[in-house]
């Protein structure tokens, strides 16, 4: 019991938020991303959802400054389905925000505008930026949504992105110790690849000062991000294995997605299968 370590972490709580909840790593990010110069971390008001917790999600960043509204999230796993669970956050977000206002008055409420930002450092090879709107996942295709929420992934992994991560040197510093982690974790225990990844980065002044002070939680905490990560990449190989031993079933699965709308790319993402099977299949040209 005496080396087991406890995480004592909210819900959804992962090292990106433990990194960037300071205000001062938050301003650095905030400033290499719109180009801004503000010095006073207090200018910085956070409003993440502390207890709106809505079908088991919880937003990891969201803060007011230069009266706007951002709201950042991390993955190390793709998902296309966050410009909805975004307007999920932003409905709260401005719910609480209006709470004593009249919203029947005739006088305009002022809310601050958003912006929606996902900081992605997974293993797909995804491009430096994309867009996910949340139009795509309409079921049914409009030329002109009425409702439209369109969020920026941005690629931090490896030499992605590497302008910004000049910029705000916390962000690279976070991308090299999760690079880290992945490379080692391939051939190394997950606790040795950890503590590995921990021990050089503190060596090389990456993420110095706070691997020195939070070591024992950043490892347990980690450690947990990885496995989680892992299962969750197990569980969608364990449900396509499946898929595959019944042909008839995958094949319904892809039709089904590609009748609803989805690319080749949307597609082979959510199945886990290469593009050139899904054309094959959908009997498209290559």
């Amino acid at each position: 019991m005496a080396n087991e370590t406890t995480v004592n972490r909210t819900f959804k709580s992962t090292l990106f938020i433990m990194v960037f909840e300071d205000k001062k790593n938050l301003l650095e990010l905030y400033n290499a991303m719109t180009g801004k110069h503000y010095t006073d971390p207090e200018q910085l008001e956070i409003n993440t959802l502390e207890n709106a917790v809505y079908m088991s999600m919880k937003n990891d960043l969201s803060f007011l400054i230069d009266g706007r509204l951002s709201l950042y999230e991390h993955q190390s796993t793709y998902t296309p389905n966050l410009p909805l669970r975004f307007l999920i956050y932003i409905s709260q977000l401005y719910a609480g925000m209006t709470r004593n206002e009249n919203l029947y008055g005739t006088k305009v409420i002022q809310i601050p505008p958003p912006e929606f930002i996902i900081f992605y450092n997974g293993e797909k090879d995804i491009p430096e930026e994309t867009l996910l709107k949340l139009s795509d996942m309409y079921g049914l295709k409009v030329k002109d949504p009425k409702l439209e929420l369109k969020a920026t992934m941005l690629n931090i992994s490896g030499s992605k992105n590497s302008r910004l991560k000049e910029t705000c040197r916390t962000l690279r510093d976070y991308a090299i110790y999760t690079d880290k982690i992945r490379l080692y974790s391939k051939e190394n225990p997950l606790d040795e690849a950890v503590e590995r990844a921990i021990d050089e980065c503190i060596a090389e002044d990456v993420l110095k000062d706070f691997l020195t002070k939070h070591k024992a939680e950043a490892k347990a905490m980690s450690i947990f991000e990885y496995d989680q990560e892992k299962h969750i990449r197990q569980e969608r190989e364990e449900a396509w294995t499946e898929g595959r031993d019944s042909g008839l079933k995958l094949a319904e699965t892809v039709f089904k997605l590609f009748r609803e709308g989805k690319t080749v790319e949307e597609i082979s993402i959510c199945c886990g299968l290469p593009a050139k099977q899904i054309k094959e299949l959908l009997g498209l040209e290559n």
